[in-house]
């Protein structure tokens, strides 16, 4: 099966950590901090993005309504 580029792991302190093909990219607090860590690494140019599509994104422990640790 193929795999999400783009993996937003666990919450933990300080975020969520998110990697693409791997590459740790950054943490996030919120979606919003997901979408700028993904336009600067220049994965996409979109100003929306579409959290619940599993070709693009895999959402460890939660998705993207889900930040703090339980």
């Amino acid at each position: 099966m193929k795999r999400a580029p783009v993996i937003v792991h666990p919450p933990s302190t300080g975020g969520r950590r998110v990697t693409l093909h791997g590459q740790d990219l950054g943490r996030a607090l919120r979606p919003g901090d997901v979408a700028a860590i993904l336009r600067r690494a220049g994965f996409c140019t979109t100003t929306t993005f579409v959290w619940d599509d599993t070709g693009v994104f895999e959402w460890r422990d939660g998705g993207p309504d889900v930040w703090l640790m339980p």
